[in-house]
């Protein structure tokens, strides 16, 4: 690793009565890097996610994000401090255009209002290549934009690390490299990234 650690998880574990998903995991990520984690289904992989992004509460262990601890701070507070998350199953709100989708992830993900908002939805969409789509309702995209889509709402919350689970499953081998060169951009602008994926390459 060529830069200081921007993400640092040690030791975190996470029980659900008798059965422990996550054993002890540590990891550092730095700006830029990307780490994969591969695994079977039911190995803890998303719960791992999960307890980076502050969705489930960790048992043991912590996690640094820039040198802070955030092992107790809340998943909006993550947001906020630069933890972005794209889920398994792509969920926009279907009634909502694509822009729309993107906005609110601006607004509440990054806490921004107004012009600013609308310059970072603006953004992300570009980044992400759905600029085109703008306009569109979310629930007609087909699935590689709907997972497009995901990460563009990922990216519209200015993160530092964005959380990527399973973003691949379900695409073609056709639609795959469209995907991971989009992921190269992003790391190419700073962005480290911590995927779970059950498609290898």
């Amino acid at each position: 690793m060529t830069a200081d650690p921007l993400l640092v998880v040690d030791g975190l574990s996470k029980r659900f009565g008798r059965l422990t998903v996550v054993a002890e995991v540590s990891f550092m990520v730095a700006p830029g890097e990307a780490l994969g984690v591969i695994g079977p289904n039911g190995a803890g992989k998303s719960t791992l996610l999960n307890l980076v992004g502050g969705v489930l509460a960790a048992d043991a262990g912590t996690v640094r994000l820039a040198g802070a601890d955030i092992t107790r701070t809340s998943a909006d507070r993550r947001c906020r401090a630069g933890i972005g998350r794209s889920y398994q199953i792509p969920r926009p709100f279907s009634g909502m255009t694509v822009f729309e989708n993107v906005l609110v992830a601006a607004s509440f993900g990054a806490g921004r209002r107004g012009r600013a908002a609308h310059e970072l939805a603006v953004a992300a969409l570009e980044r992400i290549g759905l600029a085109a789509f703008a306009n569109r309702p979310a629930g007609s995209l087909r699935l590689l934009d709907r997972k497009r889509l995901e990460l563009a709402r990922a990216l519209a919350g200015d993160p530092r690390v964005v959380l990527l689970d399973e973003i691949a499953g379900g695409l073609s081998e056709h639609e795959l490299p469209q995907l991971i060169d989009t992921v190269r951009d992003v790391r190419a602008a700073g962005v480290a990234v911590v995927w779970i994926e059950h498609v290898v390459h």
